[in-house]
């Protein structure tokens, strides 16, 4: 376990994991530069529902930014896709959720996988970065190791997210690419979609979600806008909403079978 000393604030990096019911699994992913510890609290709220419940770790994270420059998308996406493998092999239905880039990452198992996943819930999505210096990123790649790190945009006071002090460029680098690879097949997503996403967020550009719903071929959507959180929503004064809205989505579609 790490500590975030500034404000003696523990930030718990570590898997989450909980046996429940056959029925329905959940797999929960993090996003990027940062840990476990940003969706800990949806991760244990589903697993108190009785569900089974799985969060990863992502190769790269939760450990030094350094670590994470050597590591990409595939590492990522392996990671998740595992788990995916692990409780679709226990439960007879499986949904996925995701922040920020853990979003991007839910959407890639829902593109790659089809009707094995019974439903996706995303939190502030990223599927572009539409700053004009991020095309940029490989080659500032081969320069710096490093920038001025995203981080921690959590609007509820005392509350740290625990993302790394620094962005790691050759990562940053692969999201991108990622991104444009999740964004091109976004027409596979079939699945019903809760997009649950912040009228403020200083990480994500907000036309991200935009792109998602008008690139998705999902016909059972549900847009929410969270009005008192920033980009670290599942921390933030929105918690509890995202929480009961995951929750209801998956009470819903499991009944409706």
């Amino acid at each position: 376990m790490n500590q975030q000393s500034s404000q003696s604030i523990d930030i718990d990096t570590t898997p989450f994991h909980h046996d429940g019911a056959a029925d329905v699994g959940v797999l929960v992913c993090h996003g990027f530069t940062g840990s476990p510890h940003s969706v800990r609290p949806w991760a244990r709220h589903l697993a108190k529902q009785g569900f089974t419940v799985s969060l990863p770790l992502l190769p790269g994270h939760g450990t030094d930014w350094r670590d994470c420059n050597l590591t990409g998308w595939r590492d990522w996406y392996a990671s998740v896709d595992e788990a995916f493998t692990h409780l679709s092999g226990r439960c007879e239905r499986v949904f996925v959720c995701g922040l920020s880039m853990g979003g991007t990452l839910a959407l890639r198992l829902a593109e790659q996988h089809g009707a094995r996943i019974a439903g996706i819930v995303l939190v502030n999505p990223a599927v572009a970065m539409l700053r004009w210096d991020t095309r940029f990123l490989p080659l500032l790649a081969r320069l710096v190791p490093s920038v001025a790190a995203i981080g921690n945009d959590i609007a509820k006071p005392g509350v740290l997210e625990g993302a790394y002090a620094r962005t790691p460029v050759r990562a940053a680098a692969s999201l991108r690419q990622f991104q444009t690879i999740v964004r091109r097949d976004l027409g596979k997503v079939t699945q019903p979609l809760l997009l649950l996403h912040s009228a403020q967020d200083h990480v994500v550009e907000p036309v991200n979600s935009a792109l998602v719903l008008s690139g998705v071929a999902s016909t059972d959507v549900r847009e929410i806008v969270l009005t008192e959180s920033y980009h670290v929503a599942t921390l933030d004064h929105d918690a509890a909403l995202i929480f009961d809205a995951t929750v209801e989505f998956i009470q819903r579609h499991v009944s409706a079978e």
